[in-house]
């Protein structure tokens, strides 16, 4: 019987030979099995499409963003490298009231994506820390000199300018924001302060600046901007959402009010100070309001923006509720409840013809104190003795009407209009007195419990002030509280308490508000969402820039990192179509074999002959 033998010299010399029996079933199968091998390697080819260059694809991109933003976390405590030539430098300067500050902020340049925004990172020396000058007093201290304004910003300018390259000065944006200290002056002060700063400090340096990058800002930009600082540091501006991170459905500007954006959920600001309280969070669903007076009020207190650096995309518009509490402080609380204290005990004792309060041997008792601390309040014409009870739960019930709440289900401190809070889907963090309040005593920092803080707070208020003092000598407590924190820590736990659960309406099982100091290890300031605001445009330059280079590198760098499974698949179905080809040919060759050589026409089978061999070289 026939056999076919195949042999080859290169690259190593080799031979072998099948059946021409053996042989159809292996190499020449029919057409039906031809086709059926087809399919199935077509569909698993597909298969790996779906699976590699879809969800694998998606997956990789998200597995780098996410490295990426961890790595920044990390390498964001690096000393700055100012020898890099693409990166780029900004300047903010805080004039507080108390002082002013100066902020050096740098950033590599865009990648290119419209969808992303500026990587924007405090600039740190070669010793690693931040770059930031502070000098006192505040620039308000001016007001009758206004002329003396930009020698007063010559030194934090000065600063700076030693730590940026000199060749990167005239395309430094410069901003000069003035708070607190500012807004009290009359206008006119305000606006000779400013005037002297835009026509001297274009003079002195060479830094990007116009007339409208120096103003006195208000509450509300300046809430505007700590927010937009916090959420950046926590990443929820990066739309590429892992499986199980929180997302919130969002009604935007300019998008279809039937269709919801759904996008990665951003957290709501608290933060107490010693004089005012204030709030700042996203309203992700359009408003309704309850009467045009109602609406009035509104438009003052919800700031909608765009982050992004096309004004025609809406996946960064979003619409804030801020709102600043004046006289809401920890501090300012206090004094108030301490006025009141001394004008109702002198007129009650006037009205009884009592004494109370007016010796150490008969002090007022009051519930916000430590049990047995003995203090005294009012000027030295008018003082008053107290004595503290310790009494959590009545402190609380004083402080209520300090609140000024009003029956209003859509207000919340003052009376003044807060927009309804989702509190399933929520997330705030607290900051300054929210932290001092659950960390420098009571150690619980983190994570807020309502019940666990009320026990701490009614077991602190309790406990005598003897044993407070000697705990306190025995370093228990945190190390910069002092005792002014230990006198008032029991009346602040009541305020806080009060403020987040009655004035703000808090449910008492909230469970997404965490107390912080710092977010990242880092002390985050306005003056990184005001950069991040005011340098939003900035992006459009690289990303023309990176439009000029040209399709062939821009299709050759895109072909390298999205379409390599592409490109496998094709050479896969090329492979497969040469194969299907090859093994069509070796069946027709065998077919025509067969028919050329029957037992009619072949003399040598008759005759009994051995078979001859067919060779087949390869």
């Amino acid at each position: 019987m026939g056999r076919i033998s195949f042999s080859c010299l290169f690259p190593a010399s080799w031979h072998f030979s099948l059946s021409s029996q053996v042989l159809p079933r292996l190499l020449f199968p029919s057409l039906r099995q031809l086709i059926f091998i087809s399919l199935l390697l077509c569909l698993i080819g597909l298969f790996y499409m779906l699976l590699i260059s879809g969800k694998g694809h998606t997956s990789w991109i998200r597995e780098e963003n996410n490295f990426h933003r961890h790595l920044a976390r990390v390498t964001d405590i690096d000393a700055t490298d100012t020898s890099n030539p693409n990166l780029n430098y900004g300047l903010v300067v805080d004039c507080g009231s108390s002082g002013s500050r100066i902020f050096v902020y740098c950033w590599p340049q865009h990648n290119g994506n419209p969808h992303e925004l500026l990587d924007i990172r405090q600039m740190r020396d070669h010793n690693r820390k931040p770059v930031v000058m502070k000098i006192k007093p505040g620039i308000s201290v001016l007001a009758k000199t206004p002329e003396k304004a930009s020698n007063y910003m010559f030194p934090l300018l000065s600063f700076a300018a030693q730590h940026i390259p000199k060749n990167k000065h005239q395309e430094t944006p410069l901003y000069i924001l003035c708070t607190a200290g500012m807004r009290i002056l009359p206008e006119s002060q305000q606006e000779a302060i400013l005037e002297d700063l835009r026509t001297d400090i274009p003079v002195h340096f060479n830094f990007l600046f116009s007339d409208s990058h120096v103003e006195v800002i208000s509450g509300k930009q300046e809430g505007v901007y700590a927010w937009i600082g916090i959420n950046f540091v926590l990443g929820r501006f990066n739309h590429v959402h892992n499986d199980g991170e929180a997302v919130v459905e969002v009604n935007v500007s300019g998008s279809d009010q039937q269709e919801m954006v759904v996008r990665k959920r951003t957290a709501g600001v608290l933060d107490m100070g010693g004089v005012s309280t204030q709030i700042a969070y996203e309203v992700p669903k359009t408003v309704s309001f309850a009467s045009p007076q109602q609406e009035e009020i509104a438009k003052n207190l919800l700031a909608e923006f765009n982050l992004g650096c096309d004004a025609h995309r809406t996946e960064h518009v979003y619409r804030v509720y801020v709102s600043t509490f004046l006289g809401f402080g920890g501090n300012a609380a206090r004094q108030r409840y301490e006025e009141n204290l001394i004008r109702n005990t002198a007129n009650r004792n006037k009205l009884l013809g009592q004494h109370v309060g007016e010796t150490a041997e008969s002090p007022l008792l009051d519930p916000c104190l430590p049990t047995d601390l003995q203090d005294e309040i009012g000027l030295s014409s008018q003082k008053l003795h107290l004595r503290g009870t310790g009494d959590f739960d009545q402190c609380r019930l004083i402080l209520q009407p300090y609140l000024n709440r009003t029956n209003d289900t859509q207000a919340s401190l003052n009376g003044i209009y807060q927009p309804a809070i989702d509190y399933v889907n929520s997330q705030f963090f607290g900051f300054s007195e929210f932290y001092y309040c659950t960390e420098d005593v009571l150690r619980m920092g983190g994570d807020y419990n309502s019940s666990k803080y009320t026990r701490a707070a009614k077991s602190y208020c309790a406990t005598q002030w003897k044993t407070l003092r000697e705990r306190f000598d025995s370093g228990l407590y945190a190390s910069h509280a002092d005792l002014h924190r230990l006198k008032y820590q029991c009346f602040k736990s009541a305020w806080m308490y009060e403020v987040l659960h009655s004035g703000f309406s808090f449910p008492s099982h909230y469970k997404n508000l965490k107390t912080a100091l710092l977010v990242y290890d880092k002390e985050v300031q306005w003056t990184l969402g005001a950069i991040l605001y005011r340098t939003r445009f900035l992006p459009l330059r690289d990303i023309q820039q990176e439009t000029l280079k040209g399709a062939h590198t821009h299709w050759r760098h895109s072909f390298s990192i999205v379409n390599n499974h592409y490109l496998f698949l094709a050479c896969f179905f090329i492979v497969l179509l040469s194969i299907m080809l090859y093994l069509m040919r070796l069946r027709r060759i065998h077919k025509h074999a067969a028919q050329r050589y029957t037992p009619s026409s072949v003399p040598w089978l008759e005759a009994g002959l051995g078979s001859p061999t067919l060779p087949v070289n390869l």
